[in-house]
């Protein structure tokens, strides 16, 4: 059998893994072919440990790995010579599914030992797997599906009390015109007295991303992400920047979440370019800060902090802002790592006149702010 026989083998060996639940991405899978062309392919322990380096990347599926390499290997010819030739598996028969484990079941021996093994191939939840993965790593069928599942969160604003009050059975304060009129019913003593306190909302909240080139990786799942919390609350102003600041709050408020992203991303001129932060929050300090930060609005940026501008005016305007809402909150994905250190210059010179510096690199950063971000006036 020759060599493309075998590394066609190899990809049926990766594709057994999935079906048998381990998440192993098409990078992954690329990494792997490699890396069969710097070991001997015919040696077991060589090309053992090269498909353990690369697709194995939780210890606690380790067993389950082992035990579907030590069944493949024994099926699979070797690379040279004509050796034994196998058997037709089942996933070769037409119009049938294959069963990595039951054909597992017919080799099995008496001696070897018991391990439980689910087929995971139907029912593959795609939230249990993808909370922990940094959102740069995932496969564009893994960011779909986390598309859909950051759409499906109920994000919820902390309140304010407002200057308005309302009447309420258990209020701080005498309604007195419901006393007075209640007074005129009863000969002009208030027999019943109502109460009132202020009324209470949620918090506004503004969102402002970075969608310059050092955030391409992540800046359409943070579409996504603007998306979903625009249709959660109702009031959220969206802006996102590069080498300069565009609204695009009336694009995200359509319905349909893929042709809200397309008008999003068709309104946006510099995508993927340079970044202007000082200069953006600049704009957006002159033209939209007395329109959107009143009532005690949250500010939230999502950005790495890369500045290709003036750090002096980052500087400035991120006091200014500051100033003027009632919280500031940034969102940076390296904070993922690590072993991320914010020193580089943008990033260093906003990073004192944040509340809160917090990480958006996976689901699980994103859900646990959307917690926080409930939480802040508690």
């Amino acid at each position: 059998m020759n060599g493309q026989h075998f590394l066609n083998n190899a990809v049926l060996f990766v594709q057994s893994l999935r079906q048998a639940g381990l998440p192993v991405s098409q990078e992954q899978t690329m990494d792997f072919v490699q890396a069969l062309t710097y070991i001997d392919i015919g040696d077991h322990q060589q090309f053992y440990f090269a498909a353990r380096c690369m697709l194995l990347s939780n210890h606690e599926h380790l067993r389950l790995f082992d035990t579907i390499f030590n069944r493949f290997w024994d099926i699979m010819p070797a690379p040279h010579g004509q050796g034994q030739k196998a058997p037709r598996a089942p996933r070769h028969l037409p119009e049938q599914k294959p069963y990595l484990f039951t054909y597992m079941a017919t080799r099995a021996q008496d001696s070897d030992p018991e391990l439980e093994v689910v087929d995971k191939s139907g029912t593959f939840s795609p939230a249990e797997v993808l909370q922990a993965k940094d959102f740069s790593h995932m496969t564009s069928e893994e960011l779909n599906a986390v598309k859909r599942l950051i759409q499906d969160m109920h994000w919820k604003a902390s309140f304010r009390r407002t200057r308005r009050r309302v009447a309420t059975p258990k209020g701080d304060m005498l309604h007195m015109r419901r006393v007075m009129a209640s007074a005129v019913r009863y000969g002009g003593v208030p027999l019943r007295l109502s109460w009132q306190s202020r009324k209470i909302k949620p918090r506004p909240i503004v969102l402002l991303a970075d969608i310059s080139g050092s955030m391409e990786k992540y800046s359409r799942i943070m579409l996504q992400f603007l998306y979903s919390v625009s249709h959660s609350l109702n009031t959220v102003e969206c802006f996102v920047f590069g080498t300069r600041l565009t609204r695009i709050t009336p694009q995200l408020k359509i319905k349909n979440i893929d042709r809200a992203i397309e008008e999003a991303a068709h309104t946006v001129i510099d995508w993927s370019g340079g970044t202007r932060i000082g200069e953006s929050l600049h704009l957006f300090n002159r033209r939209w800060s007395h329109r959107v930060l009143g009532r005690g609005a949250i500010v939230i940026i999502v950005s790495d902090g890369w500045e290709r501008g003036d750090v002096n005016q980052l500087k400035n305007e991120m006091r200014y802002l500051q100033l003027r809402c009632h919280r500031l909150i940034w969102l940076n994905p390296l904070l993922g790592n690590n072993e991320y250190e914010p020193l580089v210059e943008g990033m260093a010179a906003a990073l004192s006149y944040v509340d809160d510096f917090l990480p958006c690199h996976n689901l699980q950063s994103i859900e646990a702010f959307g917690k926080q971000l409930a939480q802040i006036d508690a």
